[in-house]
């Protein structure tokens, strides 16, 4: 949420931290924890091309990956780490952490907390000096954990509704991550979860049509 100072405007919600994606996790786990048995995982989620379960495999993907590039003593600024991914279906995700689907949903809710455990571990220890790569900008420890947010929260919007589960994360935790990476984008009355599903192109406003294209911005404020 944004809050306004009588003398100075809007006060800029703070930076995202590592609690804010542990935080965030732990809720998409109890969301996703939630389904019934005998949900079927391969229905779709919600307005993309992948399947639900699919779509939980590419964040936890993600989450690892953001960990990787911060891992090196010296992380690459030019690329990714270049581990071997592959599509598991023409258009799906270009992974390189699949779950074994014979295990069944708790083997892949594993696969998620486990990467998303490493990543928030990482950027707990890694120092704000520290840059990586990202095609939409070089980020520092803190816009990698703004990446993730934007991953978990919106994938997680749209695993739910494939699902059919409830999905309402933090109105301030949004409201920071719109802040660091879609300076872009002026917050809505509808609030920041709205704004953000808004921002990458998952619904529409009061006078903002849905986006069809659309992009953060990674770069440390400032340097870009």
């Amino acid at each position: 949420m944004i809050t306004t100072d009588a003398a100075t405007g809007p006060v800029p919600p703070g930076p995202v931290t590592p609690d804010d994606l542990a935080l965030v996790l732990r809720l998409a786990a109890d969301t996703l924890r939630s389904a019934p048995a005998g949900t079927d995982w391969s229905r779709p989620a919600g307005g993309v091309d992948w399947d639900c379960w699919s779509t939980v495999e590419h964040l936890a993907d993600d989450l690892l990956a953001y960990a990787a590039q911060l891992g090196p003593d010296e992380p690459p600024r030019d690329r990714y780490v270049p581990f071997v991914a592959r599509r598991p279906f023409p258009g799906g995700p270009n992974n390189f952490v699949f779950a074994e689907r014979e295990d069944g949903p708790a083997a892949l809710l594993e696969v998620l907390a486990a990467s998303g455990g490493l990543m928030v571990s990482i950027a707990r220890t890694r120092g704000p000096e520290v840059r990586a790569f990202h095609p939409w900008g070089l980020a520092d420890p803190a816009g990698f954990v703004a990446m993730s947010l934007v991953e978990a929260l919106v994938h997680l919007h749209d695993v739910a509704e494939g699902l059919g589960l409830p999905w309402e994360p933090p109105a301030e935790v949004c409201a920071r991550t719109l802040s660091r990476l879609f300076p872009d984008v002026r917050p809505d009355p509808a609030g920041a979860w709205p704004t953000l599903l808004w921002a990458t192109g998952r619904r529409t406003l009061p006078g903002r049509p849905r986006r069809t294209g659309w992009r953060w911005y990674a770069d440390v404020p400032g340097t870009a």
